[in-house]
């Protein structure tokens, strides 16, 4: 089924995911609580969310010389779960056309460097919209710093990025672009007035944008229309948020939100406080060469120092391997990780972590729980986007690390065992 939670007509994205805390409702229909009991007892807030954004027709845009784009209506519908549509910068207003330009462009390989990747080519819908990777890897097959974390509800973050250094969306496609990712460098300009002068895009241009005869496309074009598409991807009506908990999932949700605290930091629709938290994963001396810093490198403040933000959960049973560096190989692995106190023979972590002593049946009841926020749907594909290196576009994929390829072999081995016994029966 097509999902498109926003405006008529409907752009090409099938929407789906989670709400935990304040977003959705609770599983066994309690009524909803105010938002500082529900991260006591995990009864969700409910809001009425608006029908339409409210900005003002008439408000300016960004780029100098350029006319404002017509502000056509633009009404959210909201999937299940989520209360409030992300929020909309005045100098990028939403539109169909802008939108269905992003979309577009999110699926188009020519925005890198050397036209080897789309966007989509770390969100891809086999791999719970990320990459299945331990880390990025982008043009020339460069293996990235961080693990691609999932596209969804990517508009409701309060910051961009693992340490928060973009503020907005349209800033973080900025970035991309310039960045490892896309690998355009100070060619962002360049790039964008390239693409902007082919047929097929010119006039959708002109549209989202009321672009002036003969005016130039600029990365900002881009990343405004990018942005534009990614804030309609919006994840809901899961299974959590429809009320049909399996019994094993009821049971996680009462350690969710009790004995294993992970209502602490997992809340609010996104399932995401939007703060930085210590684990002790990928922790060392800051000192040493290619450490990774995370907060504490855009804060330079050493008490941020191997602080990331918290992830959503949405997807997350589909999103393997784990965490900021994709150290870590499976969902029950990371529950049990984050169930013990987090990863502490480095540094100090967060008050917040504790040792839970949960019982593996409490740790399967968590795991299980987890796959009710899985997304139902997906966004639609346009052309081929097959990536060597990445989910089936190719073989070279990050090696998982040492200790889970030891199990999965050990694994495969005892499979291999089990099937020559059945052969003799």
């Amino acid at each position: 089924m097509l999902h498109a939670w926003i405006c008529v007509p409907v752009v090409a994205i099938v929407g789906a995911a989670a709400s935990m805390a304040c977003g959705g409702a609770d599983p066994k229909g309690k009524p909803a609580a105010s938002e500082a009991k529900g991260k006591a007892d995990g009864k969700p807030t409910k809001a009425t969310p608006p029908e339409a954004n409210d900005r003002k027709p008439d408000d300016p845009a960004e780029d100098a010389g350029t006319p404002a784009a017509p502000a056509a209506a633009w009404a959210w519908r909201l999937p299940k779960g989520i209360n409030l549509p992300p929020k909309v910068p005045d100098d990028n207003p939403m539109s169909a056309d802008k939108v269905e330009l992003g979309h577009r462009l999110f699926m188009d390989k020519r925005l890198s460097v050397d036209g080897s990747r789309s966007c989509y080519s770390c969100h891809q819908n086999e791999l719970g919209n990320a990459d299945g990777r331990a880390k990025a890897l982008g043009p020339g097959n460069k293996e990235l710093p961080r693990n691609s974390p999932t596209i969804w509800n990517v508009g409701l973050h309060a910051a961009l990025y693992w340490d928060g250094r973009s503020a907005t969306l349209e800033a973080q496609g900025l970035a991309a672009l310039k960045g490892g990712n896309m690998g355009l460098g100070d060619g962002v300009d360049a790039k964008a007035a390239e693409i902007g002068a082919l047929p097929e895009y010119a006039d959708a241009f002109a549209k989202a944008f009321a672009l002036a005869p003969g005016a130039k496309v600029t990365g900002d074009h881009l990343a405004k229309a990018l942005s534009a598409y990614e804030r309609t991807l919006l994840c809901g009506d899961t299974a959590y948020d429809t009320q049909t908990l399996s019994e094993p999932q009821q049971r996680g949700w009462q350690l969710f939100v009790g004995k294993a605290g992970c209502i602490t930091c997992h809340t609010q629709d996104n399932l995401s406080d939007g703060l930085y938290h210590r684990v002790g994963v990928g922790a060392g001396d800051p000192a040493a060469a290619g450490i990774d810093l995370g907060r504490g490198k855009i804060s330079g403040t050493a008490e941020d120092n191997f602080k990331f933000r918290t992830p959503t959960l949405r997807n997350v049973s589909k999103t393997a391997p784990y965490f900021h560096d994709g150290s870590v190989a499976t969902l029950e692995e990371a529950v049990r990780l984050m169930a013990s106190g987090g990863k502490r023979d480095a540094v100090p972590v967060d008050e917040a972590l504790q040792d839970r002593r949960l019982s593996d049946a409490e740790i399967a009841d968590l795991v299980a729980l987890l796959s009710a926020f899985d997304c139902p749907g997906s966004l639609e594909v346009i052309g081929d986007q097959g990536v060597d290196g990445i989910g089936s576009g190719g073989s070279k994929k990050s090696e998982p690390p040492a200790e889970a390829k030891a199990e999965g072999e050990k694994a495969a081995e005892a499979e291999a065992s089990q099937g020559k016994r059945e052969s003799v029966k």
